[in-house]
């Protein structure tokens, strides 16, 4: 019980940090609407908007069944948490992924062919919100009919749960058509992503190449706004990558071992939310570069 109520009160702050640090990236990028809102604010704002759903899906009611209140979360709040938390898992990858790839093209070559690409406003991205948010909604449609709350299954039903809601019994050709669809889009999005970040580090390798050589020539240079960004951006991938990993091994060990541990699905829940609460607080950190990331458009 003691475990539980330290456990408890640990996602308590946890849920404080991650709030209070998202609503001011939120409130920050918002305040833009009254000036020029560019595209890597747009995304950023959908990013943090994207951690708190995260955030209210998934740690509130695992807190509230630390706290022993388990009987708050009955079946419907079952599916509802459950469901937005894969959608927001998905977001999250789209996003980030989206964030990297427009940075990419912000700091190409102005005769480069991906210049091109550029969205000529910040409201033109907003279709690719649309489809992503459809998109996620779809692949996680199957979880309302298989998530039940463990005070209305039997042992014998149980597959595998979060302490509060369970996955029961279901049809393994739709499971697996499921599965395969979230493989495919954590591939593809990671794959843009990995792309679009190589590129960003061989264009920032090349401008290191060119400081070094006005340094040299005893030129005075300042790094522009949009390289600095870039390193933001990047930084941001690398925390999302390092969690997501993370995730994927962690929940692999959970779910293969004989017995789960108090320690282990705890260590488990926590880096499934860590990008959601880290996140802001790396933009906060970098966020002078971010806010001048790109030129107006």
């Amino acid at each position: 019980m003691i475990l539980h109520l330290v456990k408890g009160i640990i996602f308590v702050i946890l849920i404080g940090l991650g709030v209070l640090g998202n609503i001011f990236v939120l409130v920050n990028y918002m305040g833009l609407f009254r000036s020029t809102m560019k595209s890597i604010h747009l995304i950023l704002i959908h990013l943090a908007f994207t951690n708190m759903i995260t955030l209210f899906s998934k740690v509130m009611p695992r807190t509230i069944t630390s706290f022993g209140l388990r009987s708050l979360v009955g079946d419907t709040a079952c599916k509802i948490v459950v469901y937005f938390g894969r959608v927001a898992r998905g977001l999250s990858i789209c996003t980030t992924s989206l964030l990297t790839v427009v940075q990419a093209i912000t700091i190409s070559p102005r005769a480069s062919r991906w210049r091109r690409l550029q969205p000529r406003s910040a409201w033109h991205l907003l279709p690719l919100f649309l489809f992503f948010w459809l998109l996620n909604s779809l692949i996680s449609m199957n979880l309302p009919f298989s998530i039940k709350n463990i005070n209305n299954l039997n042992t014998s039903q149980i597959i595998s749960g979060y302490n509060y809601c369970y996955f029961h019994s279901q049809n393994l050709i739709i499971r697996w058509i499921f599965i395969a669809l979230m493989v495919l889009r954590d591939a593809l999005f990671q794959g843009v992503m990995g792309w679009a970040s190589g590129y960003m580090v061989f264009l920032l390798h090349k401008h290191h190449q060119q400081v070094l050589h006005l340094q040299t020539s005893k030129l005075l240079y300042r790094t522009p706004p949009e390289v600095k960004a870039a390193k933001s951006v990047l930084l941001l991938m690398l925390c999302f990558l390092f969690f997501y990993w993370a995730d994927c091994f962690m929940t692999l060990y959970v779910t293969f071992s004989v017995e789960k541990h108090f320690l282990e699905v705890s260590v488990l829940e926590l880096v499934d939310l860590g990008y959601a609460i880290l996140s802001p607080f790396v933009l906060i950190h970098r966020d002078g570069h971010l806010a001048e990331c790109c030129p107006a458009q």
